[in-house]
């Protein structure tokens, strides 16, 4: 267990790895335009914007493949920790012959063929569908709408403008 938790506290710090340089840039470049906005008076709030989304695009372009390996290492340490870890680990995994002394499904695989004494009476017979009783088969039951209903009487009135 303490492995997983370990492997989600590395996930966050990895978040943060990846996240916080495009943060600090669009917290530098707007500390910098917004010293220039307080020199020059002039106060719009637009003018912040972009050297924002240029900064944090110029990151993204120059850190994006070291981003990509800290995935791609992650990712791949995540693997080995689900297939070579935890498969091998008692505590997690079910023993191969769990199913040779238990029957998990026992009851409802009694109670559903009340009718048939026997379920080798099924295998000889795979055509015939066994049903509990004949009142239990699927019946088709035509709609009893039509396909373009008549109206009621208030729908008559408002067509008929009474």
């Amino acid at each position: 267990m303490e492995v997983l938790v370990e492997y989600l506290a590395k996930g966050f710090l990895l978040m943060l790895a990846i996240s916080m340089p495009c943060v600090l840039v669009a917290a530098g470049i707007g500390l910098v335009v917004g010293v220039l906005q307080a020199v020059t008076q002039v106060q719009e709030q637009t003018i912040a914007a972009a050297p924002k989304i240029l900064g944090v695009f110029l990151v993204i372009v120059i850190g994006g493949m070291g981003f990509i390996n800290l995935l791609k290492g992650f990712v791949n340490d995540g693997m080995s920790i689900a297939f070579n870890l935890v498969s091998k680990n008692d505590t997690f995994v079910l023993p191969a012959d769990y199913y040779k002394y238990t029957s998990p499904f026992e009851k409802e695989m009694t109670d559903k063929f009340k009718n048939q004494s026997d379920i080798d009476e099924i295998m000889k017979n795979p055509g015939k569908v066994p049903f509990i009783d004949n009142q239990q088969k699927t019946k088709y039951y035509p709609s009893p709408r039509t396909p373009m209903p008549k109206p009621d009487f208030v729908e008559t009135n408002k067509i008929l403008g009474r």
